[in-house]
């Protein structure tokens, strides 16, 4: 039987029509996609703006240690703070060889540190647990201007347990005042290391322990600067800060994304950040525990030595 022409007609402007709407779809989809990659990009790029706090463009470990700083509350004065913890069982002239030298110069038992330790690292996580309160409500993060506070919050306690603990282990002062907006690059740098520590990025508990020793035996005050800045510890400073830069930017980005607190390590909620944040304090603690500034009967390791010798020798 002969095909009706009509009929093939008909097919054929059907599958013609059918063609038309699959490419006007397509190309609705493919707008409907740039449209959203633009808004993915300018959301990027705000997020950026707001979290650059040192101007380079980036996100990275100073930004978030700078808006930790700056945070009311989070600087710790070593004398108030030594002062406090251990008038509670102890003699004033105790207290005064402590923070004129060391918790361990002036004899203080070191399970005594340890348990202060321990309370500084419970008080610590018990406010950063805090932080899910704010994002409980519908929405999460909804707007790219809360992404610094919850950072702050964060770091800014975990920047604040490092002080404690340092201080608790025999670091001297660590100069956290702010210098036209800046922070003292030897500051910034001695901090980077400590996050390093409490991430278990690898090189930086040598660094902190060879640190601890080269300052317990009179290293001068220049030249452990100089390591720290351009020097033997400076190359561990610049891997723990790509490190954390590659890391943050996915978790900011992720978390924004998924309307969650965008922090290293992907800690979203209080659950998981209350049980996150006393690991980080725990291996912080274990890298102190063992220095000469903390214990007079410190053996040196051989990677701690190299770096000692290095720092001894290095030329400002």
């Amino acid at each position: 039987m002969k095909k009706n022409t009509n009929d093939s007609d008909d097919t054929k402007s059907f599958k013609e029509n059918l063609n038309d709407a699959a490419k006007n779809v397509g190309k609705t989809f493919s707008a409907a996609t740039d449209k959203a990659k633009t808004v993915v990009a300018k959301s990027k790029d705000s997020i950026v703006n707001v979290v650059d706090a040192n101007g380079n463009g980036e996100i990275d470990i100073e930004d978030f240690i700078i808006i930790g700083l700056q945070t009311p509350g989070i600087k710790v004065n070593r004398k108030d703070f030594l002062q406090k913890e251990l008038m509670k069982n102890y003699p004033q002239e105790t207290i005064d060889n402590a923070i004129a030298h060391t918790p361990a110069y002036a004899q203080i038992p070191v399970n005594e540190i340890d348990k202060i330790a321990d309370e500084v690292i419970k008080f610590e996580r018990n406010c950063v647990s805090g932080i899910s309160a704010a994002l409980g409500a519908p929405g999460g993060v909804a707007m790219v201007a809360t992404i610094p506070a919850d950072l702050a919050q964060y770091y800014g306690y975990m920047l604040r347990a490092a002080q404690k603990l340092m201080y608790l282990y025999g670091f001297p002062e660590i100069d956290t005042r702010n210098k036209g907006h800046k922070f003292d690059s030897e500051t910034m740098n001695l901090l980077i290391v400590c996050l390093g520590v409490m991430y278990g990025v690898q090189g930086t508990n040598t660094a902190l322990k060879a640190m601890a020793t080269a300052l317990g035996k009179g290293v001068e005050k220049k030249l452990m600067r100089a390591a720290l800045t351009k020097g033997t510890i400076y190359p561990i400073v610049k891997s723990v800060s790509k490190w954390f830069g590659v890391n943050m930017t996915k978790q900011v980005f992720a978390g924004f994304f998924k309307k969650a607190i965008p922090v290293v390590g992907g800690v979203i909620g209080g659950g998981i950040t209350y049980l996150s944040f006393k690991p980080c304090c725990d291996k912080l603690k274990a890298s102190l525990q063992d220095t000469l500034l903390s214990n007079p009967e410190h053996h040196t390791t051989e990677e701690e030595a190299l770096v000692i010798d290095a720092i001894e020798v290095e030329e400002i």
